[in-house]
């Protein structure tokens, strides 16, 4: 069934309907975070990827229940593609961290360096389909609706220049004195890509805030907010697990984060968003540049 909508407008709620592969999803949640949570030695590296299968198994069954199409109903090959570009996107933030060190992952020495690469690009390949997810179901809630009439935000051409110089000098800052500019790591890759996907014709943010719609930011921010909160809930308990070394903000931590560095987890999304659509562009995979739908 399919129904057409207004741009800017939320989809209609016709649906009840439980997808087959929302009871896969809790199934897979419930078993691997029991497995991960009480069994001794090393375990994440076998629980984390059906645990986060599952969770987005899971959200995309209930954006389907709330609006009748989803992420891996929409296309079940671009959804899977969607795992595929999400590993390398994720080892991008691996490479920059190497050089600011915010993050380590106790329990890696267990492993040789292919067993390593091997299982944590598995992992790594559910973080896309996590936040997207998450963030359409976000823009289904009536609430959301509010935030279609906002500002208007049109990047001119000068605009565009100037924020990717910004974007390559804050890359060149955090290589070069990481400890002060650290924060840069969740923000140069927007502020680089974003400009070129909008000069290449790709999807961009800018697209929806040039018409004064900003839900699709917010999902975004409330999206991978909503999936940091269980990534680092279910990272407490397990093993191997990632700790962090957060200079000038190591305090208050809820779980291994620190309090203010969930505020990454905003414009990490932004960063995904347009990393995303950069491949596919590049790629011209026109079908997957309008794939996600938070608009």
């Amino acid at each position: 069934m399919q129904t057409t909508r207004r741009k800017g407008t939320l989809p209609p709620i016709y649906t009840k309907r439980w997808q087959k592969h929302g009871w896969v999803g809790v199934a897979l949640v419930m078993i691997f975070w029991a497995l991960n949570w009480s069994l001794t030695g090393i375990r994440t590296h076998l629980a984390f990827f059906p645990m986060w299968l599952g969770y987005c198994l899971t959200v995309d069954a209930l954006v389907f229940w709330r609006k009748g199409t989803s992420l891996l109903t929409r296309s079940p090959r671009t959804y899977v593609s969607m795992f595929i570009i999400s590993a390398p996107s994720w080892w991008l933030f691996e490479i920059l961290n190497w050089r600011t060190q915010n993050w380590y992952y106790d329990g890696r020495h267990y492993f040789s360096d292919l067993e390593y690469v091997v299982l944590a690009s598995l992992s790594f390949s559910t973080v896309m389909p996590s936040v997207f997810g998450t963030a359409e179901l976000v823009s289904t809630f009536k609430w959301m609706h509010r935030f279609i009439s906002g500002p208007r935000v049109a990047p001119n051409k000068a605009a565009l220049i100037v924020v990717s110089i910004a974007g390559w000098l804050a890359l060149s800052l955090l290589l070069i004195w990481p400890i002060y500019f650290f924060p840069m790591l969740w923000l140069s890759i927007y502020f680089i890509l974003e400009p070129i996907n909008i000069w290449l014709g790709n999807r961009s943010l800018a697209r929806y805030t040039a018409e004064g719609n900003w839900r699709p930011v917010l999902a975004l921010c409330i999206g991978c907010l909503i999936c940091g909160l269980f990534w680092e809930t279910w990272n407490f308990f397990s093993y191997p697990k990632w700790i962090y070394r957060i200079p000038f903000a190591d305090f208050m931590h809820i779980f291994e984060m620190p309090l203010l560095g969930y505020g990454g987890y905003l414009p990490f999304a932004l960063e995904l968003y347009a990393l995303y659509h950069f491949v596919v562009g590049v790629g011209g995979v026109n079908k997957a540049n309008d794939y996600i739908q938070i608009d």
